[in-house]
């Protein structure tokens, strides 16, 4: 098993706790002891023990098993995004900090039982000879919309940039990384400084910045947009574009950024 996923265990005191997330979804397939992982474990058993697969056979797996429940396919296809693309930012900064294990586990704890298909997984991702280009382009049609700043994809890059910033900085080489995936999102610049801002402290955030929107603009618009962040990360809607439970708790944050820019905006224009 990945050392990674020997960390996650290791804080656990030598086991995962178990808490039902949507990593292991309500409704007739948790009830059935069915969690997406047991059903892609065989499969990515035998993509493991072959030296030539890679990423895209998992995303092929996750196309075609899932294919009939496009709810679960969601759930499958965020999880899977966010570990293999995790595994790759670990290979590009070639450091993993317990403080990194630790915002993992805030986005979705594993069950015990599924740790090693996913460390599976992880360490699939991490040896393929693909680079992250590769993966972050298969990933981007599985979990895209097809459109540009499609807002699943818009989360996966934020929880990356969660995992990134949790040893107290983001590293160049992660930088590099996190902006190139941007790019192959089809993230424009505006949506990427407004997630940038929210992780990087770079001083006095530009609340216009943080709402992606630009400065001068009728306070009408800004209330306008304002609203349609908020209806966006409403946990209703993160949950219905696959987020596990633990990731809303990491949206509130979000939400907080968007919340407290917006209040900075409306109270410079009270006094203009």
């Amino acid at each position: 098993m990945p050392a990674f996923f020997f960390a996650l265990d290791a804080q656990r005191g030598g086991r995962l706790r178990h808490r039902p997330g949507l990593i292991e979804p309500p409704g007739s397939h948790y009830e059935a002891g069915m969690s997406i992982w047991d059903r892609l474990g065989d499969f990515i058993a035998r993509v493991s023990s072959s030296a030539s697969s890679g990423v895209a056979d998992v995303v092929e797996a996750v196309r075609t098993v899932f294919s009939g429940d496009p709810d679960l396919r969601r759930r499958v296809a965020f999880s899977v995004a966010m570990i293999a693309l995790s595994a790759k930012m670990a290979k590009a900064d070639g450091i993993v900090t317990q403080d990194e294990v630790r915002a993992f586990q805030e986005i979705f704890e594993v069950p015990p039982s599924e740790t090693r298909n996913v460390a599976r997984l992880y360490d699939i991702a991490k040896r393929d000879i693909a680079g992250f280009e590769i993966y972050a382009q298969r990933m981007a049609q599985l979990c895209g919309s097809g459109h540009a700043n499609c807002m699943m994809l818009e989360d996966i890059l934020d929880g990356l940039f969660h995992i990134a910033k949790a040893d107290g900085l983001i590293h160049e080489r992660e930088g590099q990384f996190l902006h190139r995936i941007a790019e192959i999102f089809r993230i424009d610049e505006v949506h990427y400084e407004a997630i940038l801002s929210r992780h990087v402290n770079l001083g006095a955030a530009d609340p216009y910045v943080v709402l992606g929107i630009e400065r001068g603009k009728p306070f009408e618009e800004v209330r306008k947009r304002y609203r349609k962040l908020i209806s966006d990360n409403h946990p209703d809607r993160l949950i219905a574009r696959g987020l596990p439970q633990e990731f809303i708790k990491i949206a509130t944050t979000r939400v907080a950024a968007i919340n407290a820019a917006y209040e900075m905006i409306e109270r410079g224009l009270r006094h203009v």
